[in-house]
C-alpha cells in the first residue's frame, strides 16, 4: 500500500513541475533543477536597454504584435533608411538588478524596457543548450538571434528556455523584453506592500547539458522515516530509458533504479544519515548518474511533522525563532539578490537568535535559501497571492498555481524549507477559500514533506478575546496568522488584556506583528515612531505571547526596513517601511534586543528540555 500512494505522490509531482500550468509562460522548457551543479555560462554584466513607454518595439501602430520589433535589431543598410533604435548605441543596465534604483529617472518608473546582451559561445557536439533567468519583474518575452524563445508570466520565480537550435558559433544577441505593470488581474495585483522594482533582477546563465541528461529529481526522507529514503528522478532526452545510480559516498549508498521509457523512475532506499537540525545543518554530497551525465547536490536530510499543538522536527519538540525578511538589499537601495546580501541578511537573523526565516511574500532568490541552509534557518517559502485578488478570474487561479509549481520545483531539495505558503492576509469568501483550497491541495501533491500554511489574519471576539475565524485553516497545517495589537489595534498596553482563544488543535504561529520607529528618532514610550514605543509594544508582545497555549513559532514584521510606496509621511517614512528591526542602513533598533533576549530565552530552555530528556533515556 505504501509503495502505490508512493508512486501517486511522485507521479503527480513529475507531472506537475514537467511544465507551466499556465498559457502565458509559452515556449518555457520544464525548470532544470541544481542549476548550480550545471556547467554554465554567465551572463551578468552590462545589458544595452531601450525605456519603450509605448511598447513600439513589439506592436504596430494597429496594436499588432510586430514581426520587425526591436529583437531583429535592424540597422540602416544606406544612409537613408529610416531605423529608429539602435542598441549598439543605447546606455546600459546592470544585471541583475533593478533599473529603479540605477538611474534617478527610471526610480518609479513601470513599463516596458527592452534589454540586450552579446555574448560568445563555443558550441561543444552533443549538448544542448538553455539560457536560464533567476527571475525577471513582472513579465518578459525572450528572443536569441532574432528567435522568440517564448514568454514568462510572475516576477519572483526561475525558468528557462531550450536554444540549442538557435544558439550560434561565436557573436550571439539575447534580447529581454521586460514588463513590471501592476494588473488587477495578476499575481499579486496592482496593490501591494513592498516596491515594485522592475527588470532582469536576477542572475542570467547559459546552461550546457549532454543530449539526454538529468533534468530533476526529487531526494528526501520518506515522511515519518528516519531511515528510508523517497523520491524520484526525470531524464530528458532521446533514448531515456536508462540505469540512474544515486550515491551518497557519506553513507556509502548507491542504488540503481531503471527508468522507464519516459525517463521516470522511483527512488525509495534505505539511508540512516544524521538528521538536518539548526543546530546541526548537515548536508551530504549526492550524487545522480546515468550513462551520459551526472549531477552534483548537498541535500540534509530531516523529518518535520505536527502532533496536537506542537510542530516536531526529527520527532522533537521545538519553536521556530523566526523573522519575516523582504528582498531588500542591505546598505544600499533595490532589490537584493547576490550571496554577499544573503549573509548579511541572514547574519543579522542567526544574530537575533532564530532558527527560522519567513522569506515574503514570494520566492527568494536561490543564494537566500541555500545560504540558509548552511547556516541552519527553516524556511517559510511563499507565493505571491497578497491581499485582494481575482479569487474567481481562472487565469488569475492558473498563475498562482504555475509560481506555486515553479517555488516548488526550484526548492524541493532544500531540506530547510518548512513551509510552503500560499497567501497573505486574504478576506475570506467562498471564491476565495476554493482558490485556495486548491493550491494547498497543489503544494501537497508537488511534495508532502512540507507543512502547508498561509499567513491568514486574526479575529477579535468581545473586547479582548482574540482568536482565529478563517475556514481556510481547516485546510492548512498550521494556525499562522499576523496581529499588530498595539501598533494598528489599539496601543501595546492592549496586549496585557489580550486573551487568545483556538478550537483547533493545531500548532500556532504568529507570521507577523510589530510597529515603525525611524532608527535614532528617540522619546517618550507613549510616542509614535520613536525606538522606545517599539521597544515597549515588543516588550508586551513578548509578555502575551507567553500566555498563548500551543505557541509554536514568531516571525516579527520584519528584520530590515524596506522600500514602499504605500508609506508617505514626510518625516518618518519617506518611502520606507519602518517595521524593522534594523535599520536600511544596518543599525540595530532597540526592538531588536527585545527578541534576541527572548529568542535566547526560549533556545536555553529547549536545550534543558532536550537534555533532560536525553538523561532520562540513559
Amino acid at each position: 500500500m505504501r509503495s502505490f500512494l508512493l508512486t501517486l505522490l511522485t507521479t503527480a509531482l513529475a507531472t506537475v513541475i514537467s511544465g507551466p500550468l499556465s498559457g502565458a509562460n509559452a515556449g518555457l522548457a520544464p525548470l532544470m533543477q541544481n542549476l548550480p551543479g550545471r556547467q554554465t555560462q554567465l551572463l551578468d554584466g552590462h545589458w544595452n536597454y531601450i525605456l519603450d513607454i509605448y511598447e513600439l518595439g513589439f506592436y504596430n501602430y494597429r496594436m499588432r504584435e510586430d514581426p520587425n520589433g526591436f529583437f531583429r535589431e535592424a540597422k540602416p543598410r544606406t544612409p537613408s533608411d529610416l531605423i529608429e533604435y539602435d542598441f549598439d548605441k543605447a546606455e546600459t543596465l546592470m544585471v541583475p538588478g533593478d533599473w529603479n534604483t540605477q538611474r534617478t529617472d527610471l526610480l518609479n518608473y513601470e513599463g516596458n524596457i527592452w534589454y540586450r546582451r552579446v555574448f560568445d559561445y563555443e558550441p561543444v557536439t552533443g549538448k544542448r543548450v538553455f539560457v536560464y533567468f533567476g527571475a525577471v519583474n513582472y513579465e518578459c518575452v525572450v528572443y536569441l538571434n532574432g528567435n522568440k524563445l517564448g514568454s514568462h508570466e510572475g516576477g519572483f520565480s526561475s525558468f528557462n528556455f531550450e536554444v540549442t537550435r538557435f544558439i550560434r558559433k561565436g557573436r550571439n544577441s539575447l534580447i529581454v523584453k521586460v514588463d513590471n505593470r501592476r494588473k488587477v488581474e495578476a499575481v499579486p495585483t496592482n496593490n501591494t506592500d513592498w516596491y515594485n522594482y522592475g527588470g532582469i533582477t536576477r542572475s542570467v546563465y547559459v546552461a550546457e547539458v549532454p543530449g539526454t541528461f538529468i533534468r530533476d529529481y526529487f531526494v528526501q526522507l520518506q515522511k515519518g522515516s528516519d531511515t528510508q529514503l523517497n523520491g524520484w528522478v526525470q531524464l530528458d532526452g532521446t533514448g531515456a530509458s536508462q540505469k540512474v545510480v544515486l550515491e551518497i559516498p557519506e553513507l556509502r549508498l548507491k542504488h540503481t533504479v531503471q527508468t522507464d521509457e519516459k525517463g521516470y523512475a522511483l527512488i525509495d532506499c534505505p539511508a540512516k544519515p544524521v538528521l538536518w537540525t539548526p543546530d546541526q545543518p548537515k548536508l551530504y554530497q549526492v550524487l545522480l548518474s546515468c550513462p551520459t551525465d551526472t549531477v552534483a547536490d548537498q541535500i540534509g536530510f530531516r523529518r518535520l511533522e505536527t502532533s496536537g499543538k506542537k510542530i516536531l522536527l526529527n520527532g522533537k519538540e521545538i519553536f521556530f525563532r523566526g523573522i519575516c525578511i523582504h528582498e531588500e538589499a542591505p546598505f544600499r537601495s533595490g532589490r537584493a539578490w547576490s550571496p554577499e546580501d544573503a549573509e548579511v541578511l541572514l547574519g543579522w537573523a542567526r544574530e537575533l537568535g532564530c532558527n527560522f526565516v519567513r522569506l515574503a511574500h514570494y520566492q527568494h532568490n536561490e543564494h537566500m535559501v541555500r545560504a540558509a541552509e548552511r547556516l541552519g534557518l527553516m524556511v517559510w517559502s511563499e507565493i505571491p497571492t497578497y491581499w485582494t485578488i481575482q479569487w474567481e478570474n481562472p487565469a488569475t487561479l492558473q498563475n498562482a498555481r504555475n509560481q506555486l509549481s515553479e517555488m516548488i520545483g526550484r526548492d524541493k531539495n532544500r531540506t530547510n524549507i518548512a513551509i510552503w505558503s500560499i497567501c497573505n492576509e486574504t478576506p475570506p469568501s467562498e471564491p476565495r477559500n476554493r482558490f485556495l483550497k486548491t493550491l494547498a491541495d497543489d503544494a501537497r501533491a508537488l511534495d508532502g514533506t512540507r507543512l502547508v500554511a498561509a499567513a491568514m489574519e486574526k479575529k477579535t471576539v468581545g473586547n479582548n478575546t482574540q482568536t482565529l475565524d478563517d475556514p481556510a485553516a481547516d485546510f492548512l497545517d498550521v494556525l499562522s496568522f499576523n496581529e499588530y495589537i498595539g501598533w494598528y489595534d489599539g496601543l501595546p498596553e492592549k496586549c496585557d488584556v489580550s486573551n487568545w482563544v483556538f478550537t483547533q488543535d493545531k500548532p500556532v504561529m504568529i507570521t507577523e506583528f510589530g510597529g515603525g520607529a525611524l532608527q535614532g528618532m528617540h522619546g517618550d514610550v507613549a510616542e509614535r515612531w520613536t525606538e522606545e514605543f517599539q521597544e515597549s509594544l515588543y516588550k508586551h508582545s513578548v509578555a502575551m505571547f507567553k500566555r498563548i497555549e500551543g505557541l509554536s513559532g514568531t516571525t516579527p514584521w520584519i528584520l530590515m526596513d524596506f522600500r514602499s510606496p504605500r508609506r508617505i509621511h514626510p518625516e518618518y517614512q519617506k518611502g520606507f517601511n519602518r517595521k524593522g528591526l534594523i535599520s536600511d542602513q544596518g543599525i540595530k533598533k532597540k526592538a531588536f534586543y527585545v527578541m534576541q533576549e527572548w529568542y535566547q530565552e526560549i533556545k536555553a530552555l529547549e536545550d534543558q528540555r532536550n537534555k533532560t530528556k536525553a538523561s532520562g533515556r540513559k
